[in-house]
């Protein structure tokens, strides 16, 4: 797979998204399907860099990719993370990644389905369980952000979830090559 047109940089509006209370309901679990969602506890940095990599390549999420296995680590074992993997017919499907580090406001810093999982109507029930999940902390707000880059669906669904935009900003992405990004994901 060569990306020889894959640009120097690019330029992304990145967006910030908070909630105020929960939502008053959440989508229903999807039947017919096999679903778990389990909660990680000391999940391995090949792991999640291979979900990183799976859920975020077509939406160039680069930086936690660019993090030495040390740094990736040294993040992961904080105890504020709440790392928790969608599993669909047995099959990993996404994962979510929240930060529980303030008091006040639980981060949704990473939310996604890997492309195979997508357009199965498992967004907003998944999205759904991550906001479930945040609030379960009792903060004050649930904070989100989400760039130009990311899934054409998913400001619309973060708003229709109940998340209000608070912000934006104008940020460059470095995106990396297919050779780089298997050299990190291989470590």
């Amino acid at each position: 797979m060569a990306d020889t047109k894959l640009p120097e940089t690019i330029d992304v509006t990145v967006t910030f998204l908070e909630m105020a209370r929960p939502p008053a309901q959440y989508a229903p679990l999807p039947y017919n399907r096999q679903i778990a969602l389990l909660r990680v506890r000391d999940i391995p940095v090949h792991y999640y860099r291979y979900l990183i990599d799976r859920v975020g390549r077509k939406w160039h999420w680069v930086n936690a990719l660019r993090l030495s296995d040390e740094e990736m680590e040294e993040g992961l074992r904080k105890p504020e993370r709440d790392i928790r993997v969608l599993y669909v017919d047995g099959a990993p499907a996404g994962f979510f990644d929240l930060k529980t580090d303030l008091p006040e406001e639980v981060e949704l810093a990473y939310f996604g389905l890997m492309e195979h999982a997508t357009g199965q109507g498992l967004g907003r029930w998944f999205l759904g369980s991550a906001v479930a999940a945040a609030w379960s902390y009792e903060p004050q707000k649930v904070s989100v952000q989400t760039c130009t880059l990311d899934h054409p669906a998913a400001l619309p669904l973060y708003q229709k979830i109940g998340f209000s935009p608070i912000g934006q900003k104008r940020e460059v992405v470095h995106p990396m090559s297919f050779a780089e990004r298997s050299a990190v994901v291989m470590r």
